[in-house]
């Protein structure tokens, strides 16, 4: 729970060095460079994991050669061999973590650049975190809507807190208050959410630290060739902002997730997601101490109900199994494995 509880709090920390690093490179820029150094810290541990396992598959050889001799038909082929040639070319790529990996890479690249220009133009910790974290809310939408998977009533009240919630944080003054800001960090949740059922359904099959860095290094390509495009590269900016980029890409993505993983060893799903949901309220905490963000009564409010809204949204299992509806006909909506301030 350690683990799990530092890693919310370096995530929701992660909001502050993006706020600060807004104010030295473009948000095209700032994404290339912490993307790049955050698919570069998980190269560590790729060779250390891959270094076990030639270890181990050295040790396994002559009886997986027996197992092989086991398994064969009359021609000497593995009979996995025949279900995998009577798989379409759809389904063959979707095993490719490349393609998987860049598929989830092109999503995080949307997400993120969204994300970034909302907190550009926002210039809030706190407000992004929070309305960031609306795509816990969103998933099990998401997952209903276009892969007809079931919600319980928790999620109902979920939305109901969620866009109780939006309103009193984003809409002061009519719908005209809404800023730019706040939608553009709207979509942000919308595409991180849809960034979790990606991963979801094409990933499973997929070691979740190979994924990470294909889809990292993916998006930091995108954010590298956009920012090119642009004219956006700036090495001065990327010095007088090198702490904050160097806290984004290796404190939240490297060390983050490395304690994510390590963490979700010992702490079940559903409290793992809760605990780092706390990536909401620590975002509004680095605000406070770092950036002096201060809020007002209606705006605290409404972070509170968004915040009640994403602990009510991950946790189906605690309805009364009166009121469940587990017959199996549907599988479960997922439990947010990432949070998406890294």
């Amino acid at each position: 729970m350690l683990c799990l509880t530092v890693c919310a709090l370096i995530w929701g920390f992660a909001f502050v060095a993006q706020v600060q690093g807004m104010d030295a490179v473009t948000p095209l820029f700032f994404n290339a460079t912490r993307f790049t150094l955050g698919a570069a810290s998980l190269v560590p541990i790729l060779l250390v994991r891959h270094g076990r396992n030639g270890r181990i598959d050295e040790t396994a050889g002559a009886d997986a050669g027996v197992a092989v001799g086991a398994t064969t038909g009359t021609g000497g082929e593995p009979d996995s061999q025949s279900a995998q040639a009577r798989r379409t070319p759809f389904r063959r790529a979707l095993a490719n973590p490349f393609v998987v990996g860049g598929i989830c890479g092109a999503v995080l690249f949307s997400a993120s650049t969204l994300q970034q220009y909302g907190i550009l133009y926002g210039k809030s910790a706190g407000r992004a975190g929070f309305l960031t974290a609306l795509y816990i809310v969103m998933v099990p939408l998401l997952a209903f809507v276009f892969l007809r998977r079931r919600i319980g009533v928790l999620v109902g009240v979920a939305v109901i807190l969620a866009v109780a919630g939006f309103y009193c944080l984003c809409i002061t003054d009519g719908f005209g208050s809404i800023g730019l800001a706040d939608l553009l960090l709207l979509f942000t949740a919308l595409l991180f959410a849809a960034h979790i059922l990606v991963i979801d359904e094409f990933g499973a099959k997929i070691d979740a630290i190979e994924l990470s860095f294909i889809q990292f290094c993916t998006t930091a390509a995108l954010s590298w060739l956009g920012s090119a495009v642009e004219g956006s590269i700036d090495w001065t900016g990327a010095a007088a902002a090198w702490e904050p980029i160097v806290y984004a890409g290796i404190g939240s993505v490297g060390i983050a997730y490395t304690l994510q993983v390590i963490g979700q060893q010992w702490v079940p799903p559903t409290r793992a997601s809760l605990l780092m949901s706390l990536e909401s309220f620590f975002s509004a905490v680095g605000g406070a101490i770092f950036l002096g963000e201060v809020m007002t009564p209606r705006g605290y409010l409404g972070c509170a109900l968004i915040f009640l809204g994403t602990m009510l949204a991950q946790a189906p299992a605690r309805l009364p199994r009166w009121m469940r509806r587990d017959d199996g006909a549907a599988p479960a909506v997922p439990t947010v494995p990432q949070t998406p301030g890294e």
